[in-house]
């Protein structure tokens, strides 16, 4: 019965609970005396009509409706915000571990060397980096409108489809753990990069054991 409702069903809904948001932030111009809307409630509400509309386009559930509903309002409402505090709290959490936080607009991105994650050759997450991934997935379930992509890398030693599937192990190896930490399969894609993308030269040990690596990117929903 819930999902045969209309599609539109869930587009009028967003723009009511939107209307009504607008009308509950409304403010006394202290020139005209008249009531206003600020630009900031204007920008979520639109976020949050948009954001609906592509739920329902993406996929035809109230479940879609009401995370393009979500995402719309995180956008319009001050992702880069909600972005600064989060990168906060990972900075404190990630101090000394030897993962690099880094921002990138307003995504944040873990980079995780691979002297500290998994052994050579080996998708077996290393003993050490659990209390890491712990840390990281207190901070992931404080701040859930983010979207986590992490991806698999690897130095360019071995066979090229090789380094594709070990990569993709190992992404898959940190998504399933923080899982087992209540962050939302949801949330999460994986990928496998192999060693097309290094961030050092592959001719040196030194660069090698960079390019040997996890990424954990956090966009926030609505980007």
């Amino acid at each position: 019965m819930f999902k045969s409702i209309s599609k539109y069903h869930y587009i009028s809904s967003g723009i009511l609970i939107s209307s009504l948001f607008l009308n509950a932030c409304t403010t006394i111009d202290p020139y005209t005396r008249e009531e206003k809307t600020s630009n900031a409630a204007k920008g979520t509400a639109i976020g949050a009509i948009s954001g609906a509309v592509i739920g329902v386009l993406v996929g035809d559930s109230s479940k879609s409706a009401l995370i393009g509903a979500g995402v719309g309002a995180l956008a319009g409402g001050g992702a880069g915000y909600y972005m600064d505090v989060q990168e906060t709290k990972l900075r404190q959490k990630l101090e000394a571990t030897g993962v690099s936080v880094t921002r990138v607009g307003d995504s944040i991105v873990l980079n995780m060397p691979g002297n500290i994650t998994f052994r050579t050759d080996s998708s077996d997450i290393s003993a050490d980096f659990y209390s890491v991934l712990n840390s990281i997935s207190l901070v992931f379930n404080e701040y859930p409108k983010t979207y986590i992509d992490i991806n698999g890398h690897t130095d360019s030693v071995g066979d090229a489809a090789y380094n594709i599937g070990l990569s993709q192990r190992r992404a898959d190896s940190v998504s399933r753990y923080i899982q087992t930490r209540n962050v939302l399969a949801q949330r999460i894609s994986t990928r496998g990069m192999g060693e097309s993308s290094p961030i050092a030269s592959n001719n040196t040990a030194q660069g090698k054991a960079q390019n040997r690596r996890v990424e954990i990117r956090l966009t926030p929903m609505g980007n």
